[in-house]
Order: C-alpha cells, then sequence, then structure tokens
C-alpha cells in the first residue's frame, strides 16, 4: 500500500489479500489485485493526490 493510505485502507487491503488466498483466487497476484481495488477506491473517494481521471480509454484529448 502506498504511505499515504488510511489505516482503514490498509486493513481493508490485508482483508481483500486473506480472502484471495482464502478462495484460491489470483493466484500469485493477490497482493496486486488487492492494491488495485483499494487504490481505484482510493481515488474514488478523494484520497490521493491527483483526481480521478474520467474515460477509461486512457485517450488524450487536445
Amino acid at each position: 500500500m502506498p504511505k499515504g493510505a488510511s489505516p482503514r485502507r490498509e486493513h481493508e487491503y490485508q482483508q481483500l489479500e486473506h480472502q484471495f488466498k482464502d478462495e484460491g483466487r489470483y493466484r500469485g497476484r493477490e497482493k496486486e489485485v488487492a492494491a488495485r481495488i483499494v487504490n481505484k477506491q482510493r481515488a474514488e473517494h478523494g484520497e490521493t493526490r491527483a483526481p480521478r481521471r474520467s474515460g477509461a480509454t486512457g485517450k488524450r484529448h487536445s
């Protein structure tokens, strides 16, 4: 987890990682997937430095 993550998000990350291991999901990638989920939630709730960009295509508008 990033250094700026709150204890709540850190706990959520650990729960997701443990859950994925117990269920056998994302074998070998449990930490990566849990971090992606928590980071996405942080961005959506404005808990990151930069605001979340809109659009999922990644295209830049000139």
